[in-house]
């Protein structure tokens, strides 16, 4: 087979192939491959007898087809801040962001997962009252052994972790003339002054009691109790400082903590009630069912929504409150006409 040959028929075949193309630059004899692309992507949607007429098309009717109408934007606003959606997701530890999704997309992540696995951790589903039993008896095991250690007789103090931030019985005076004023931001500081005096004194009574007291099974389970009401706690905590926390939580919260230190604990139950179960004629925590408003819509108000049921954070904190609300009757005991459930003080 002739070498020459051969190669001089693919010449020419290159040759007759671009000059049916209609490509070469007048008078020369080279030619730009993008013009050759070009033309052999012309004559492909020809062979396929397809038009293309997405350069045709108006620029009003690609406007129509690609914009949303303002009730669908509306709906897929994401209900929550996007700084909170990635802590929620870190603390699951999940991916903050999966490929291709939006930030609307992420946010029904993550309500899906709050919604079919509220206490699901890096452990998984656990009993926290369990835990926190679980942490007062290690700790009871340590000091033992540090004390067996040491040779001090193994006398062990049992005693719970208190902060205190220099609140006192004076400051809670002044406090009860100021709450309640319209300032917004003067209430989350006052509420979180007050409730974390409030975490201080139970701690306080707490490690006041007599060392066998504290190593019995129901003194334990005190201490647990406490332990666990702290980091109940701490979602609340941060919203208040960084004042952050729901308008209508405020403002039941408001009312709550007044009565609290006006020692009006059956006004102050009663205000807890509400804001924690709702006391709507609708289903508990339901605002809007099917796509059409009933009669009667406008009537119920975000104070009557059962916020139990928003999510387990939330739920956890509101269910801590009630325990501080129990401790603050013991700390500050009054009338038994202005009680809720009256003990009578042991003589």
């Amino acid at each position: 087979m002739d070498f020459k040959a051969l190669l001089q028929a693919e010449i020419n075949r290159k040759r007759q192939k671009i000059e049916s193309k209609d490509v070469l630059a007048p008078n020369k004899k080279y030619f730009k491959r993008g013009d050759l692309a070009a033309k052999e992507e012309e004559d492909y949607w020809k062979r396929h007898k397809r038009v293309h007429d997405d350069s045709i098309r108006s620029p009003e009717i690609k406007k129509e087809t690609k914009t949303d109408t303002p009730e669908q934007t509306e709906e897929k606003t994401p209900q929550m801040l996007r700084k909170e959606v990635i802590r929620r997701l870190r603390d699951r530890n999940e991916p903050i962001r999966l490929f291709g999704e939006s930030d609307y997309e992420c946010y029904l992540r993550l309500k899906k997962l709050e919604t079919d696995e509220p206490d699901a951790r890096e452990e998984g589903f656990r009993n926290e009252f369990k835990a926190a039993m679980d942490k007062v008896d290690e700790d009871y095991f340590k000091e033992m052994v540090e004390a067996a250690t040491s040779g001090e007789g193994g006398k062990r103090s049992n005693d719970v972790s208190i902060k205190d931030d220099g609140t006192t019985v004076e400051d809670i005076q002044t406090m009860k003339e100021e709450i309640g004023k319209g300032d917004s931001e003067k209430n989350c500081d006052i509420i979180l002054r007050f409730l974390k005096y409030l975490l201080k004194m139970w701690g306080q009574n707490l490690n006041q009691r007599p060392e066998e007291e504290k190593r019995t099974l129901k003194g334990k389970e005190a201490s647990a109790i406490h332990t666990q009401t702290v980091s109940y706690l701490k979602p609340l905590f941060r919203k208040l400082k960084h004042k952050t926390i729901d308008e209508d939580i405020l403002d039941a919260m408001v009312i709550i903590v007044y009565h609290l230190m006006h020692r009006d604990y059956l006004k102050a139950n009663d205000a807890y009630l509400e804001m924690a179960i709702g006391n709507s004629p609708w289903p508990i925590g339901v605002t809007m069912v099917g796509i059409h408003a009933r009669t009667g819509r406008e009537k119920i108000s975000s104070r009557h929504i059962a916020h139990v049921l928003n999510d387990e954070t939330q739920r956890k904190y509101i269910q801590a409150l009630k325990r501080l609300m129990t401790q603050c009757q013991k700390i500050f005991p009054t009338d038994p006409s202005f009680s809720v459930n009256y003990e009578r003080p042991n003589s």
